[in-house]
């Protein structure tokens, strides 16, 4: 299973390279996939590639089911 995730670009850098933000961890990734892109922007990051640009609120509701999931599934490893 292949998983592609929300994260907030926080820096642009040389040769189509960004750090983003990722749940409180950053990561240089490239964005030789995607136009366009400025601080703040939200990308579909897959294997240090970001792969499409996310409008603020889809990335807010995915992120939030992200966060949902985690939280269901710390409870079931207390039981």
């Amino acid at each position: 299973m292949c998983l592609a995730i929300p994260a907030q670009v926080v820096e642009l850098r040389d040769g189509d390279m960004a750090v983003v933000d990722l749940a409180g961890v950053r990561k240089e990734i490239s964005l030789a996939l995607v136009d366009h892109v400025a601080p703040g922007d939200y990308v579909i990051v897959h294997v240090g590639y970001a792969l499409n640009k996310l409008d603020p609120e889809e990335a807010a509701r995915t992120l939030a089911l992200f966060a949902e999931l985690e939280q269901h599934q710390a409870g079931e490893t207390q039981h």
